[in-house]
């Protein structure tokens, strides 16, 4: 894998992918009683399996200490910046068709199980991943297919336009998505360090996970 550095950063956000694909094939196979909203636990669990056994590879994510306080303020500040955004621009024709999002509800009300590990998924697993295969890989290698070595203040316009828009394709809020990529990509940029963006990833997804469970907006998820 060390000399895969490609397959490494991609192969979380694959499995992700292919477990939301698998989705409506494996449904009508769980046993009676299982709900399949526990599908997501599934498939952020195999995420958090691939991070930890392929950790090691990650240089980008080795020295978290290296991040200045200015730069722990500034993600902050983007990633409520892009929430802002994201429940500001559900509308047509700046989104695509989708269906009722997730919905932690039960007959009893929000059920605390699903919107737990909704919420740990969102915040502490998909930012790592995403930003892993979305920044440190693929906004690279646009770049230079020899993306390992390419200093991410190298970064062109072009880059960051492609790789922005590749991102914004598999979210629903595609200009919403294509924001986001773009706030990311420049964070990445100035900063040099993959924990800034993640940062403001995780923000962003916290405070929307905290805006569907406050008003009921099960779309957003």
């Amino acid at each position: 894998m060390a000399n895969r550095p490609g397959l490494t950063r991609s192969l979380p956000f694959g499995l992700y992918m292919g477990a939301m694909v698998l989705d409506p094939i494996l449904q009508p196979l769980l046993p009676t009683g299982f709900d399949e909203r526990w599908l997501y636990g599934v498939k952020v669990g195999l995420v958090l399996v691939a991070l930890a056994a392929l950790w090691r590879h990650y240089a980008e994510l080795k020295d978290i200490s290296s991040v200045r306080r200015s730069e722990w303020a500034l993600a902050l500040g983007i990633g409520a910046a892009v929430f802002v955004l994201w429940v500001n621009l559900d509308f047509q024709p700046l989104a695509f068709a989708g269906s009722g999002g997730f919905d932690p509800r039960t007959g009893e009300g929000v059920s605390l199980g699903f919107a737990a590990v909704r919420l740990a998924g969102a915040i502490l697993i998909v930012p790592v991943m995403e930003e892993l295969f979305w920044r440190s890989f693929i906004l690279r290698w646009i770049q230079h297919s020899s993306f390992i070595a390419v200093d991410p203040a190298a970064l062109g316009l072009r880059a960051l336009v492609i790789s922005s828009a590749l991102f914004a394709s598999e979210h629903r809020l595609w200009f919403a998505g294509l924001l986001a990529g773009l706030a990311y990509g420049w964070l990445y940029k100035r900063s040099g360090k993959l924990w800034v963006p993640i940062l403001a990833h995780a923000v962003t997804n916290g405070l929307l996970g905290a805006y569907v469970l406050a008003t009921g907006s099960w779309t957003f998820w």
